[in-house]
């Protein structure tokens, strides 16, 4: 049988992360990626980049911290290499402030990270509206640095990049072999997923070199993600908005928001304003699917709909759907047989 050719659809973190977990274990596929963006417009470059999980209620916490293991695994080796500055990923220590007490004592992920603790006193006084705490060090991805590293290490793989709006996997039949779904939000249109729904996000970048910690508060709306170049205020959570128009409004509600955090912000400048669609629905997709029309076969692997959680899973995801990629190449080499006989 000759190599297969494997289509992977969307060039966002989970994308090129998945072509590239793919490339390396199946070295001898001929691999693509297709897709309508590339960064730095795609809603991986509106993301802050920060490995914090948000628990997705349709997966077994087990499955989650195992996707956030490995994936803060990979990026802790990346950071601790010559590699880190070109990648634009590094460590960042902050804290976790809260308004009351939260009713997990400890996140499952608490152990993953390094250095986590409850905050002193003494720490609480910076955040006086707040009556406690949680203090630890995780790793940020910067976009589009991040996003440029993997498609420099696609290309080095030989793996081919492809500008292209694709309406309908069937397009990519007469090409393809195997055709990998990380299209995000896209897979609503691509794949009629009714389950997947857009969560609007609105952040900010700033210029405020000075800040050098994180600051989140509790629920998660409000924080402050210094970066590599820039400082990422945010935020909001809009289920059901498709809008991709930034607000006004509410960017002076960030702001005022993250300076009532960070007093020091009020003297940020160069403020650009960012809007991104989270690709929500209650669990990640993923899974291997055959579609059939007219006698023809695609065989399919989905991976979308990390949410909020695009960064702190991605690797973990990614490898996954190559080990998905993996059957269906058996499966690919079972037809193959089957038709000799």
């Amino acid at each position: 049988m000759a190599a297969p050719k494997v289509a992977v659809v969307g060039a966002g973190v989970v994308g090129l992360s998945t072509a590239l977990c793919v490339a390396e274990t199946f070295p001898a596929c001929s691999l693509a990626v297709v897709a309508e963006q590339f960064t730095p417009n795609t809603t991986s470059d509106v993301a802050a980049g920060m490995l914090i999980p948000h628990t997705t209620p349709g997966t077994p916490i087990h499955v989650q911290k195992q996707w956030f293991k490995e994936t803060f695994t990979y990026l802790f080796a990346i950071s601790n290499s010559v590699e880190a500055a070109e990648a634009g990923t590094h460590f960042v220590s902050g804290w976790q402030v809260f308004k009351s007490t939260p009713k997990e004592e400890l996140p499952f992920w608490s152990d993953v990270v390094l250095g986590f603790r409850p905050m002193s006193e003494a720490e609480l006084q910076k955040f006086p509206q707040h009556s406690c705490g949680q203090a630890f060090t995780t790793l940020k991805c910067d976009c589009p640095p991040y996003l440029l590293w993997l498609e420099k290490r696609l290309k080095a793989k030989g793996v081919q990049m492809y500008t292209r709006k694709v309406a309908n996997l069937w397009e990519l039949q007469s090409e393809y072999n195997i055709v990998v779904n990380c299209a995000g939000i896209g897979a609503h249109q691509l794949v009629g997923d009714q389950k997947l729904f857009p969560v609007r996000g609105q952040v900010l970048k700033v210029h405020a070199p000075w800040v050098k910690n994180f600051i989140r508060d509790g629920d998660g709306l409000t924080y402050i993600y210094p970066g590599i170049h820039s400082v990422t205020l945010g935020g909001t959570r809009e289920k059901e908005s498709w809008s991709l128009s930034p607000n006004p409004n509410t960017t002076k509600d960030i702001f005022d928001r993250c300076c009532a955090l960070e007093p020091s912000l009020q003297r940020a400048q160069d403020i650009k304003v960012k809007v991104g669609l989270r690709p929500s629905r209650a669990c990640v997709r993923l899974q291997r699917e055959i579609l059939s029309q007219g006698g023809a076969k695609l065989l399919v692997v989905h991976n979308y709909g990390h949410g909020s959680g695009g960064f702190s899973m991605h690797r973990g995801t990614a490898k996954e759907a190559a080990h998905l990629v993996g059957e269906c190449i058996a499966a690919l080499q079972d037809f193959s047989s089957r038709a000799k006989l």
